[in-house]
């Protein structure tokens, strides 16, 4: 597809600004934008330029819009808890064990397969070809609300939201011990971890990562905590959580079940075996809320969906445990 544009005002402005100025349609972000001009997609005047070229009066645009190659995903027919829905999004209440994509030896069974086939061509194209309609993700066992972007501008206009820290995301954490504080704020920088590359660290480079945190229950060996992010990297809550010496119950990743049994009396502890082998089977970890405004109403969205059945039976293992 080539789409061509004249100029016909005066604008001193990159044109790369310019460009996503004009709210093409098919052009939805800046970082789209940029590829394109690096590749020599987009010409002016019939030569290709940098992304800092200026405009000018009388200039004309072509901008030659490739079609994407998506690999081959299967759309399956899996149950899904949709919480809202319209046109532009959805929010899924993603159930734990379930991977939110498709990734090398593993193409099915995932949210995305269940995603297409209950939305069938209308979905982002997302920032891989095997994440259509993924703008976040939550580690797959992890349960909670999760936002799926229906076209490529809502996108980037959520993706946006997100690195600007508009979205407000709330989580609630069943974890063995108690934080010194009701209340706190976590703030430091988190990287791979030197000794596994598959865990996070906190670290003296890296991202920012900002966790608040608000006790919401507390059962005198365990607590219910209410968690609201600033930042979004991967296993934040889990990795600062664990700094505290409050890791999520049942995390088997950043603790494991004797540092859990450790951390209680002998008694109590041989009880809390029981509910880790009844119920708790995957870390304790819940998105619970989602507040945001819509990217195309302006609406405020304000989203809540109840704890999954097994951090309620979890709950109240513990609490018949400490009577």
């Amino acid at each position: 597809m080539i789409i061509k544009i004249l100029v016909e005002e005066q604008i001193p402005q990159r044109i790369d600004k310019y460009l996503i100025n004009l709210k093409i349609e098919d052009i939805y972000s800046r970082s789209q934008i940029e590829r394109l001009i690096g590749n020599g997609l987009v010409l002016v005047n019939g030569s290709s330029v940098k992304k800092s070229y200026e405009v000018q009066i009388g200039d004309n645009i072509s901008i030659e819009i490739l079609p994407r190659e998506r690999e081959i995903l299967l759309a399956e027919e899996i149950p899904l808890d949709i919480i809202y829905e319209d046109e532009y999004l959805a929010v899924v209440n993603k159930p734990a064990g379930m991977t939110v994509h498709p990734a090398a030896g593993n193409p099915a069974g995932t949210l995305v397969n269940a995603l297409l086939h209950r939305y069938q061509g209308t979905l982002s194209s997302g920032s891989a070809s095997e994440r259509p309609g993924i703008v976040h993700r939550l580690d797959k066992d992890t349960s909670g609300l999760l936002i799926v972007a229906r076209t490529d501008r809502v996108h980037s206009i959520l993706g946006t939201a997100f690195r600007k820290h508009k979205i407000k995301k709330t989580y609630l954490a069943l974890c063995c011990g108690r934080p010194a504080e009701e209340s706190g704020r976590i703030e430091t920088y988190l990287n791979r971890s030197s000794q596994d590359r598959k865990k996070m660290a906190v670290s003296e480079s890296g991202k920012l990562a900002i966790t608040n945190y608000l006790i919401k229950e507390y059962f005198h060996y365990f607590t219910l905590l209410e968690v609201d992010l600033e930042t979004g990297r991967t296993h934040q809550i889990r990795v600062h959580l664990n700094t505290l010496n409050c890791p999520v119950l049942a995390d088997r990743v950043y603790s494991s079940r004797k540092r859990e049994l450790n951390m209680l009396p002998r008694e109590l502890g041989r009880k809390l075996e029981a509910v880790l082998a009844h119920y708790a089977r995957r870390q304790m970890l819940h998105a619970w809320k989602l507040e945001f405004e819509h990217p195309v109403t302006g609406e405020l969205l304000q989203l809540e969906t109840e704890l999954p059945e097994d951090m309620k039976k979890s709950l109240e293992a513990i609490r018949n445990l400490e009577l």
